[in-house]
């Protein structure tokens, strides 16, 4: 009787168990310091990084915008929104918006395209399969700047074999003095410097697809193509709508180094987008207030259009495999 009444009921048991494998709050893993300077050392190189590289630049440029500095930084007048109200009614900012929408949209079409494109001829290559991917992921390597002295190069109208080429079949080319021709290399450089980025996130998206789909697919005589466009695009519509927000942002922000390096904004400004704008206005024409003005204005169109891009875009992305 004695050794019976040690022995655990099955429902003690299972009582028992619920209790220790009971989740904590909201299902999230609680971690407990003895030491509270531990916690924030731990955080603390992170939050210094925040603080000298964003917190406090973006208050100094909020700031900036509503004053005017004299190139030496040692007098600032408060003129309120006359620093918005001068960009607005500025021509040459009107067109640098114009050419910055034109150069994102342009840029993030061509860089899918061609990222989705080299992607679904991934499966394809039996041979070279390995090289086939460094050529394809070599331009991630290369520096922004590099990149666009490449092709500064190759089109440059007087010595580049590309130009030449164009030359000899008819075509006037001339970046140095044509706005088009210029806008165009530009777009080509930073589409061949971001094809890569894409082309990585879309070959792991594309083996992510369940291969018995593609079998059945197959099994019931529908081509490549048509496998590629009804089922692995649906599925990896997640991948694309990121993609589509990170060429953005690319476009929007990290062109400068193509841009300086190839055109410098010209010819006639032609080529002159918003970020570096921001630039030539602080840096070059020392006007610290129109600059300041410049970048705030850049960061709200780059939360507005980001919001615009969430609510039209993913409401048609599929999360559901």
């Amino acid at each position: 009787m004695e050794g019976a009444s040690r022995r655990l009921r099955i429902p003690d048991i299972l009582s028992t168990g619920r209790s220790i494998a009971q989740p904590s709050e909201a299902g999230l893993k609680s971690a407990h310091f003895n030491r509270p300077w531990l916690a924030f050392g731990l955080v603390a190189p992170q939050l210094l990084i925040l603080l000298f590289f964003f917190f406090i630049p973006s208050y100094k440029a909020l700031s900036l915008a509503f004053v005017q500095v004299d190139p030496f930084g040692g007098t600032q007048i408060f003129v309120g929104l006359t620093n918005f109200y001068n960009l607005f009614a500025s021509p040459e900012y009107r067109g640098s918006a114009l050419f910055t929408l034109w150069f994102t949209v342009a840029q993030n079409a061509a860089t899918l395209l061609l990222a989705g494109l080299f992607a679904f001829a991934t499966d394809f290559v039996i041979r070279g399969r390995g090289i086939y991917k460094s050529i394809i992921l070599l331009p991630y390597a290369i520096a922004p700047v590099i990149s666009g002295v490449i092709w500064a190069f190759l089109f440059n109208p007087a010595v580049g074999p590309i130009a030449q080429l164009l030359h000899d079949f008819g075509f006037e080319w001339d970046p140095n003095r044509r706005p088009f021709d210029a806008q165009l290399l530009v777009t080509i450089a930073s589409v061949w410097k971001n094809v890569c980025y894409d082309y990585i996130f879309l070959v792991a998206a594309l083996l992510a697809v369940p291969a018995s789909l593609l079998e059945a697919a197959k099994l019931d005589g529908a081509r490549p193509v048509r496998r590629f466009f009804t089922i692995s695009l649906p599925l990896i519509s997640p991948t694309i709508f990121f993609l589509v927000v990170m060429n953005f942002v690319y476009g929007l922000f990290e062109t400068f180094g193509i841009i300086d390096a190839v055109t410098r904004g010209g010819p006639a400004g032609a080529t002159n987008s918003l970020v570096y704008k921001v630039y030539q206005d602080g840096f070059v024409q020392l006007d610290l207030g129109s600059s300041a003005a410049q970048s705030v204005l850049l960061m709200l169109i780059a939360i507005l259009f980001t919001i615009v891009q969430f609510r039209a875009l993913e409401r048609k992305v599929n999360y559901q495999v």
